[in-house]
Parts: structure tokens; C-alpha cells; sequence
């Protein structure tokens, strides 16, 4: 599972959809509706079409790998793709499933990763057209961060620091049996935030701005799970 340095945005879900749809070379047609194969191994990742028109974006993946293997999709973000817009986990070996995503004008990159691990395989699209709603709101915070929860204990704030003024999307993946939820608390000990409690194999998110340099603490509010170990801090400098 992939910890990320910034932000999503609306991630959109993974839904049933009929015929996979498998045109081959570049093609400007990507409307809702359409589907767009991805086809991964666990050596290569190949996307259908890799010039879509803005909009609801349907993508169908087929797993003809040996390994389970999770596609991403990445847009730019301060001149990585690293920032997660859209993800499909846990594709077993001879199985397929769908990805819907609303995308705005840009480049991003579809990557597949076998064994759901390390970086991936990297495709490059481009898609014509204006920005969604979705990414134009996106805009109004600086980065995201991804954490996941499980019986007891976060992963993947460990490491997490900022600065002062930095407004950041906390994502939140339950990956445990119970619901979770993320409370942030400034340097005065008052919360400055929270992510509501998130349903097991649900992800939540909440954009927080942290105001003032120093250390703020972290925990699950719900019975005595911070108690069991949900809880940690990190540093605005």
C-alpha cells in the first residue's frame, strides 16, 4: 500500500460496468460511457488509449499477471506524479475490475502495480479539455496525506511533517474490522480537526490547516483505541 506525499482528490469509485472496451493506439474519445482497457502483467501495464477527453472516465482492468497486482491514477503535482486521483485494489490474477474517475484537462499517469507494491509500472495519458470541479477545489489545499487504520494503530503518519500555514487533505483507509476515526489536536491541545469515523474498508478525508509551528498529537476518539495504541504526533515547523 502506497503512502502518499500529497493529495488526491476525488477519488472515485469502483463500479460494475458491462463490456471491456479495448481500442488500441491514441484515441481523443473518453466520455462516460466509454471504457478504457488497461491490460497488466507483472511486467508491463498497457492503457488502450492514452488521449481521453475530459470527463467521467471509465477504466477496465484486466489482471493477465501471476500476482495481484492495484492501478493508480497520478496527477502532477510540483512536477512528480505522485499525487493519487483515483485507485483499484487487489485485482487477483485472471480477474478484472473497473475504475470510474472524473478527470480535467492534464497529464496523468496510469500505474499498475504487481504484487501491490513499490512504484509501479508508469503509463503516461493525456486528457483535453477544463479541469473538474473536483481538481479545481483540490487547488485550495496544499497536499495530501494518506494514513491507514487498523486494529490498533495508524500507519503512515510515522514520518509526516509540515509547515506552519499548510493547509493538508488527511485520508483516512480503514483497512481494520471496526469503525476508526482521526482526531488532530494543535500545540495547545485543542482539536483542530478530524476525519469522521470511517466504516471498515471505507476511506475518509478531511482538509486541515495547520496554523501554528509545534508539536500536534493524533488519535482515534472512538472507545479506547487511542489507549490500545491509536495515537502518535508530528511536527509543524
Amino acid at each position: 500500500m502506497r503512502t502518499s506525499r500529497t493529495l488526491p482528490v476525488l477519488v472515485t469509485a469502483v463500479v460494475a460496468l458491462p463490456l471491456l472496451a479495448a481500442c488500441g493506439g491514441n484515441d481523443s474519445s473518453g466520455s462516460a460511457g466509454d471504457k478504457v482497457a488497461i491490460t497488466a502483467t507483472d511486467t508491463t501495464c498497457k492503457v488502450a488509449k492514452t488521449e481521453l477527453k475530459a470527463g467521467k472516465i471509465a477504466f477496465a482492468v484486466a489482471n493477465k499477471g501471476d500476482k495481484a497486482t492495484e492501478v493508480y491514477v497520478y496527477g502532477e503535482h510540483e512536477g512528480a506524479y505522485d499525487r493519487v486521483v483515483s485507485e483499484v485494489e487487489n485485482i487477483g490474477p485472471g480477474t478484472s475490475r473497473d475504475m470510474k474517475v472524473e478527470l480535467g484537462g492534464g497529464t496523468y499517469e496510469i500505474a499498475c502495480k504487481p504484487g501491490q507494491s513499490g512504484d509501479g509500472i508508469h503509463q503516461k495519458i493525456t486528457v483535453v479539455g477544463a479541469k473538474s470541479n473536483a481538481e479545481a477545489e483540490e487547488e485550495a489545499y496544499d497536499r495530501e496525506v494518506e494514513a491507514e487504520a487498523k486494529e490498533h494503530r495508524f500507519e503512515g503518519l510515522d514520518k509526516f511533517t509540515a509547515k506552519a500555514g499548510e493547509k493538508i487533505e488527511f485520508k483516512l483507509e480503514n483497512r481494520g474490522a471496526m469503525e476508526h476515526e482521526l482526531k488532530i489536536f494543535g500545540p495547545d491541545g485543542k482539536e483542530v480537526g478530524e476525519v469522521s469515523p470511517v466504516e471498515p474498508g471505507a476511506t475518509g478525508e478531511a482538509v486541515i490547516t495547520l496554523t501554528e509551528p509545534g508539536t500536534y498529537t493524533y488519535k482515534c476518539g472512538i472507545g479506547d483505541h487511542a489507549d490500545s495504541g491509536m495515537k502518535g504526533s508530528f511536527t509543524v515547523s
